[in-house]
């Protein structure tokens, strides 16, 4: 590089999802790097990003808007525009969207000749009922100069679909940050869940929505509580910009009309970051038994955090993990995700999986993350419009 890039990440939100932590700390990897990188997002709450961060952020004013989804892109996007309409918000080398509504602006504002070339990066592909938010995420797609994608199941994909190439720049985890060490944190973490301290708990991440599995993942719990009637599972995230209510109506009606105590099934809903690391260390294990992912940067926290994973046996995760490294089971099947729960009681096979888990982990490093995307920004970079 001749000189250091500045770098404008634009993410969908602030709230705390895959993709926004992806931009997040992909901006505090470039940063160390060197690098001048900005992320953006709008912040329908007004309290900013999800945490502090080593990069600059600009948490963006959104407009107010409703539950209808196709309004509330069409409003962020616009949001995006009439930001970056100025010309004093314009003072980048490079720009990088990170989601269908950050690269729709940015088509319009290199249509209007604002700014340049950009590029995109592809976590997953969304199936949308509503033809115009379809063609909204085609156009983020087609109309970028590159694309970047996480994993090896999307970047066929965008071959397969789109015929373009895609480079592959992968995932990281903080393991300082996500580590097996207690502090102050677990007691804290415990006290406002009202967890006891010899309670089994099986931790889902991502709130409930369908292609987290959700309703999957309760009836695989109602099936081992069955056995272990101390267990609980702990249902986490949620913030989520898209529709989940007729799925969240099933899921509800099913913990209704099911005979667990009361107290068994948790949902926290989003908590403070300061907090998931102990979250992680207070679970049995990881029940993530997604249907469709970009990657799943959970699993690697909880790795990371020293426990054992139940996932699905699918891509993107048979891209990164080992036959050994996880226990697998069948999304579609509640009685294989709780026969993995169950596996995860065998003490044996639980410190193999522990140890594997960390060594995955380790494996999977931010700065190689930042590095995977020089050659993109190098074949982007602009002089900075006036």
């Amino acid at each position: 590089m001749s000189r250091a890039l500045r770098i404008a990440i634009l993410a969908h939100s602030t709230n705390p999802r895959g993709g926004v932590v992806h931009a997040l700390e992909l901006g505090d990897a470039l940063t160390r790097l060197g690098h001048d990188a900005t992320v953006h997002g709008p912040d329908a709450s007004g309290r900013g990003f999800f945490r502090p961060t080593l990069c600059r952020t600009i948490a963006m004013a959104a407009s107010p808007v409703g539950r209808d989804v196709t309004a509330m892109v069409e409003r962020r996007i616009a949001d995006y525009i009439r930001y970056f309409e100025h010309v004093d918000h314009r003072g980048f080398d490079v720009w990088h969207a990170q989601d269908g509504i950050s690269g729709n602006a940015l088509a319009t504002l290199k249509a209007r000749g604002l700014v340049g070339g950009f590029a995109r990066t592809v976590h997953h592909v969304d199936s949308f009922s509503d033809p115009h938010l379809a063609a909204l995420q085609s156009r983020a797609i087609a109309e970028a100069d590159h694309l970047l994608t996480v994993s090896r199941l999307w970047q066929d994909w965008l071959a397969r679909e789109y015929g373009r190439d895609a480079s592959l720049v992968g995932n990281g985890v903080d393991t300082n940050r996500f580590a097996p060490i207690s502090d102050a944190s677990d007691a804290a973490l415990r006290y406002r869940l009202s967890i006891a301290a010899d309670q089994r708990v099986f931790l889902a991440i991502g709130g409930v929505e369908e292609r987290k599995n959700t309703i999957g993942i309760f009836e695989a719990f109602r099936i081992f509580h069955a056995n272990d009637a101390s267990s609980c599972l702990v249902i986490a995230g949620g913030a989520s910009l898209l529709d989940h209510d007729a799925y969240h109506a099933r899921f509800v009606a099913a913990v209704a009309h099911s005979a667990l105590p009361d107290g068994a099934v948790i949902r926290t809903g989003p908590l403070p970051q300061e907090l998931m690391p102990a979250l992680y260390r207070a679970a049995h294990c990881l029940l993530f038994p997604s249907i469709k992912e970009g990657f799943g940067l959970v699993v690697l926290e909880a790795m990371a955090s020293g426990i054992p994973v139940v996932t699905s046996r699918l891509a993107p995760f048979t891209e990164y993990l080992g036959d050994d490294d996880v226990l697998w089971c069948d999304p579609r099947d509640a009685t294989s995700i709780a026969t993995a729960m169950a596996a995860s009681l065998d003490g044996a096979r639980r410190t193999t999986l522990i140890t594997r888990g960390m060594r995955v982990a380790a494996r999977h490093d931010w700065t190689a993350t930042a590095q995977a995307h020089l050659a993109t920004y190098e074949s982007l970079r602009e002089p900075v419009h006036a």
